[in-house]
């Protein structure tokens, strides 16, 4: 077993709102949020305020402790007032990706049972096709303005009183953002106030901050990842957070420059964008002090190579996963310049782990051995919403959370994530559950069998990749008519990106598909994100 060599750190046992926002008076003045691209700042008064307000005018709209509330925004100042009124006012959260479609939202709604929306005008339609779909909707909220909708700027006018709700941090849910897990589809995972909130104080040995330091939040807040670095983790200590919508990769270089970021938390398309990209030769980006990358696998050379670009110590990663509130391990601030290349860190405060052998899962292995990576700690989810059997198939009678990952250890404590045993695609950092596409693909008429598997693009980001199976009156089906028929149904960034048509799917006795037999399979090369029917623009917009 493998242990923290941080000092352990008392359960945190507040509501999110109070374990972020609850020494905001002393930052008083000091900016909080700042819009990068028209320069709107809230001060930390000023965020305190309206959220305390907010919260009041959602309690007199009816949402009170048992409530979801559905979050369905890209990154906006607003964002972090609406998820912190919603959890005082009692309600649980549901972050929704911005670009699901409405059946995929619909599903969302229904699975977590939301009865409350909060979207922007731009998303309203798509927000109101889902409630269509979903059913029982009481009502739909926008940040900005829109009409027959309650802005939530206009709400903050409210003389309700604030509400005062009894939240017990080790039980009640604060946030349920949607994960594949190890396999399967989207499941709801409850993630307590508690588990949450000590996560953040297990993250600030390694990676402190505090006034003066200045993150850019362009990786999305309703992503876990966002949630805790971008949004959650530099509030709690008075720093300013520099927030963009999406990731385009000019504005981004911008907002470095004239807002005078000191940190940034990234995935590693972006990395990649700034080691080699010669827009990045323009901006002065000397504020910079450090960069960490997590969400998917880091190249080794690429972090190097925009370390040195940059003349910054090499670029650090972390690991977590959802269900791990999210974080585990990460690269210490301070020790940038002596870890290992291609380490995904050390062990967080609190923490333990095990590394079991894949073929004997009862066998624990030592340093240098790989083996599937195994967490316990404070920050393990409650479990998935409704789906006790997935949540026992997950974190086992001990309390140890399975990650479906293969990591090996060194002598030093520095984890290497080299495999996973789950079944899970990650595009460009966001979760891709084949058994979705698999169920989709097989609605087509002409389609007989199907599966997916994640392979490798020209720039080493994982892609799906769809074998498909024609049916014999199947009448000249093309890779390009199952991309679109899979485009035409899901988010951009669950897009098929490459296909091959093939005599039959290899599937085990029970059935199982044998994935590893496709991977193994010679393929030509075939179209990707950058030719396929996504088109080149979409990148962007996920990173």
């Amino acid at each position: 077993m493998f242990r923290s060599e941080y000092a352990d750190v008392p359960a945190v046992d507040l509501p999110i709102h109070e374990a972020v926002l609850g020494h905001a008076a002393e930052f008083g003045g000091l900016p909080a949020l700042v819009d990068g691209t028209d320069g709107t700042t809230l001060t930390y008064e000023q965020l305190d305020r309206f959220h305390r307000r907010l919260a009041a005018a959602l309690a007199d709209a009816g949402i009170g402790k048992g409530d979801v509330l559905a979050l369905h925004s890209p990154n906006t100042i607003a964002f972090p007032t609406a998820f912190y009124a919603a959890t005082r006012a009692g309600a649980t959260v549901t972050t929704v990706h911005p670009l699901a479609t409405p059946e995929e939202f619909a599903k969302q709604l229904r699975d977590s049972a939301a009865r409350w929306i909060v979207t922007v005008s731009p998303l309203l339609e798509s927000a109101r096709r889902a409630a269509e779909l979903a059913g029982g909707t009481a009502e739909i909220f926008v940040c900005d303005t829109a009409s027959g909708h309650r802005s939530l700027i206009d709400m903050l006018a409210t003389t309700a009183p604030e509400p005062a709700v009894d939240i017990d941090p080790a039980e009640d849910i604060a946030a349920l953002p949607y994960s594949s897990g190890t396999t399967g589809t989207p499941k709801g995972v409850m993630l307590t106030h508690r588990q949450i909130a000590t996560n953040l104080a297990q993250l600030d040995p390694p990676v402190p901050a505090g006034p003066g330091d200045r993150i850019l939040a362009v990786l999305p807040f309703f992503h876990i990842y966002g949630l805790t670095a971008l949004m959650n983790a530099p509030l709690r200590k008075g720093a300013t957070v520099v927030v963009l919508p999406r990731f385009a990769l000019e504005s981004f270089l911008a907002a470095i420059q004239t807002h005078r970021i000191t940190g940034l938390y990234v995935a590693p398309p972006i990395v990649l964008a700034l080691a080699k990209h010669p827009a990045v030769a323009h901006y002065d980006l000397s504020s910079l002090k450090y960069i960490i990358s997590a969400a998917a696998p880091l190249d080794a050379d690429l972090a190097a190579a925009c370390s040195a670009r940059l003349g910054l110590p090499p670029v650090g990663q972390a690991y977590g996963m959802t269900e791990l509130s999210p974080g585990t391990h990460v690269v210490p601030l301070d020790a940038m310049r002596d870890a290992p290349p291609g380490t995904v860190g050390r062990l967080i405060a609190g923490t333990e782990m095990r590394i079991v052998s894949l073929d004997d899962p009862g066998k624990d292995l030592g340093t240098g051995e790989p083996g599937e990576i195994l967490i316990r700690g404070p920050q393990v989810m409650k479990g998935y919403l409704g789906r006790p059997d997935a949540t026992a198939a997950m974190i086992d009678r001990d309390g140890w959370l399975h990650t479906g990952d293969v990591g090996r250890v060194d002598a030093d404590g520095w984890l290497f994530v080299v495999d996973r045993v789950k079944e899970l695609i990650k595009y460009k950092g966001f979760q891709v559950a084949p058994a979705e596409l698999e169920a989709l693909l097989l609605t087509h008429p002409e389609i007989a069998d199907a599966a997916v598997v994640g392979a490798r693009d020209d720039e080493g980001n994982e892609i799906p990749h769809a074998f498909v199976v024609r049916r014999p009156t199947a009448t000249g089906l093309t890779e390009a008519e199952v991309m679109m028929h899979v485009a035409e149904r899901v988010a951009p960034y669950k897009r098929v990106r490459r296909v091959t048509f093939v005599e039959g799917v290899p599937r085990a006795a029970s059935g199982k598909i044998l994935r590893r037999q496709l991977r193994e399979l010679p393929v030509r090369p075939g179209p990707s994100g950058s030719s396929g029917p996504s088109g080149s623009s979409e990148a962007s917009e996920e990173a």
